[in-house]
């Protein structure tokens, strides 16, 4: 209950805040590109539940069903000229403020998954991490924010089967680790290294902040 207050408290004053510079970015999105603004995706909620997750649009619409497939590559030719500089700052994530004010999300929680990477977990980690409503931001989300450059390569198939063999166990232990490790002050110290990572890209503060998170591996992309 606490949490859920502060997730409708936060978004609300997010989206008032917020709303001028939304419409600006909802305007140049409008005039540039392919013209479509929002985005829209089937990610898994609490409990396993489905909802559609909104950010805004940075690919090309039919980019699914190109060169690349689910998974983003660095310098991914589907990026639209301002979706970069969208994914870049993360501005492309704010939508998902709306996400939280319904309660599909919370402002901290596990990354929300498309279904596919979703049952990537085993049934332990999934059992572990429906508990929660998946977060706008995470201790996931913040080691992961740049994910795109662990794929060096085009082949879909190929990176699929590293995502799923390598990056998505890891994902799993961290996403676990704040389920055991939820608090008020996890969810606090985790808007704080957001914030940090925002204005400094290379910020790695949630290794002060966090003693015990699950190793990095070195990971072998294929």
């Amino acid at each position: 209950m606490i949490k859920r207050l502060f997730d409708i408290v936060l978004s609300t004053m997010a989206i008032i805040i917020l709303s001028p510079f939304v419409i600006i970015i909802m305007a140049i999105l409008k005039v540039t590109g392919e013209g479509y603004i929002f985005y829209r995706q089937k990610r898994i909620g609490q409990y396993g539940e489905p909802f559609m997750l909104i950010k805004f649009t940075t690919m090309l619409s039919n980019s699914l069903n190109m060169e690349g497939g689910g998974i983003t590559l660095r310098n991914d030719h589907r990026i639209l000229p301002f979706g970069k500089f969208l994914r870049k700052t993360k501005i492309n994530e704010l939508p998902q403020i709306f996400n939280v004010w319904l309660g599909d999300m919370s402002i901290i929680g596990p990354r929300p998954m498309i279904p596919e990477h979703f049952h990537f977990y085993n049934d332990d980690v999934k059992n572990i991490i429906s508990k929660f409503k998946p977060g706008l931001s995470g201790i996931a989300s913040l080691i992961f924010r740049d994910e795109e450059k662990y794929f060096v390569n085009k082949d879909a198939k190929k990176n699929k089967m590293f995502y799923k063999n390598e990056i998505s166990p890891y994902k799993g232990e961290l996403e676990c680790w704040y389920c055991r490790n939820q608090s008020m002050i996890t969810d606090l110290l985790i808007i704080i290294n957001t914030i940090v990572l925002i204005i400094s890209t290379s910020s790695r503060l949630y290794n002060i902040f966090f003693k015990n998170l699950p190793k990095h591996p070195t990971f072998n992309p294929g």
